[in-house]
């Protein structure tokens, strides 16, 4: 029996769209016969329209059908991400959270975190996603019990690393066709809390500030990867270019999971003094565009308002780039209490790591060279 659709409200005769559960003009909640809204929902291919579906393949025109992690977006207070598949893999081995909490005095702290997955590495799409849930979960206790932002970030990439080291041992058989080696996953993570940006890291996955002023204030890359190309560079056996022009420039020398030699985590804080967003984001996006001031050039001038829209954004533009690897960006927008007049002075305290001495610091001024540009 055909039951007819629900064409006006009932009370104020508004006119109504067949999914409407509420009158947008009177606002009453809308029932009677059945609607297409009261339709479940039938999954379909996207590329043929068919319903004929089964173990994420279309049975009419034979496409694989999207999965849950090939495109994700995620926006809290403070804070916006985006991952996608790109085009080359046939899945997503990237993760993120995003999440926000409070400290005991009522401080607000809003928390990121991005893995990647080491490819060569068995199940790498879950060793990522336990990182991020493990150091996920780490930060927001921390913080919400008072802990230090930088004791928290060093205890957040432990767990990840206890966490990922544990698949190795959970008995699941390995992949077909793939290596022996244990789940790993590369890491960085952020947090921002009462003006103090904090980040950790283990491996290639990056940090960069990007100001709204970009003509008076510098972008910045924060993270020195852990790769053959920035080891021989500390080692003074090649310069920059030397290295990063060699094949094995960005084979990594760090990761989370039970293969890793020795976890050494890097951590660094600072304190803007301007308005700008923080970006942290796997080798997918910053492969096309290595240098901050590069990266800077495709954020969106209003980030910092619209963090979920830039991160699209920066998304799009590796998509359209190529995509060969999976992409993930999380923007953080940092706006500080007071912004002070730029003026060729300091512009912000950041203490940088050295790569003989991951943990020094030393402020960053205008005049310095920024570290990996």
């Amino acid at each position: 029996m055909n039951m007819p659709q629900q064409t006006e409200c009932p009370t104020c005769a508004e006119p109504l769209g067949p999914q409407d559960a509420f009158c947008g003009a009177c606002g009453t909640a809308l029932t009677g016969p059945p609607t297409l809204r009261d339709l479940p929902v039938v999954p379909s291919c996207p590329n043929c329209g068919s319903t004929e579906l089964a173990d994420g393949w279309c049975q009419r025109c034979g496409h694989a059908q999207p999965r849950e992690r090939d495109h994700q977006e995620h926006e809290v207070t403070g804070v916006a991400a985006v991952s996608d598949r790109g085009l080359r893999h046939h899945r997503n081995e990237d993760a993120f959270g995003v999440a926000a909490t409070e400290g005991p005095d009522g401080t607000p702290a809003v928390v990121a975190v991005v893995c990647d997955g080491v490819s060569s590495s068995a199940r790498p799409d879950e060793a990522s996603a336990t990182a991020v849930g493990a150091a996920t979960d780490s930060l927001l206790g921390a913080l919400a019990a008072g802990r230090d932002p930088g004791q928290a970030m060093h205890e957040a990439i432990g767990a990840a690393n206890r966490a990922v080291t544990a698949l190795a041992h959970d008995g699941t058989p390995a992949e077909p066709g793939r290596h022996n080696n244990a789940p790993a996953c590369t890491y960085v993570s952020a947090v921002s809390t009462g003006g103090l940006v904090t980040i950790g890291w283990v491996g290639d996955t990056r940090a960069y500030w990007i100001p709204d002023d970009r003509e008076s204030a510098e972008p910045y890359r924060l993270t020195e990867d852990d790769s053959w190309a920035a080891r021989m560079v500390a080692a003074e056996l090649m310069d920059e270019a030397e290295a990063y022009a060699d094949p094995r420039a960005h084979a990594i020398t760090g990761w989370l999971g039970a293969d890793a030699e020795e976890l050494d985590p890097h951590t660094v804080s600072f304190t803007p003094h301007v308005p700008g967003v923080l970006l942290i984001c796997t080798d997918g996006l910053w492969n096309y565009a290595e240098a901050a001031t590069d990266l800077a050039f495709f954020v969106r001038a209003d980030a910092r308002a619209e963090p979920l829209a830039a991160a699209r954004a920066l998304v799009r533009f590796a998509v359209e780039r190529g995509g060969h690897d999976n992409i993930t960006v999380a923007v953080l927008p940092i706006d500080p209490p007071t912004a002070p007049a730029v003026h060729d002075a300091t512009l912000l305290d950041v203490p940088l790591p050295r790569a003989a001495d991951p943990d020094a610091t030393v402020p960053l001024r205008r005049a310095v060279e920024p570290a990996g540009n």
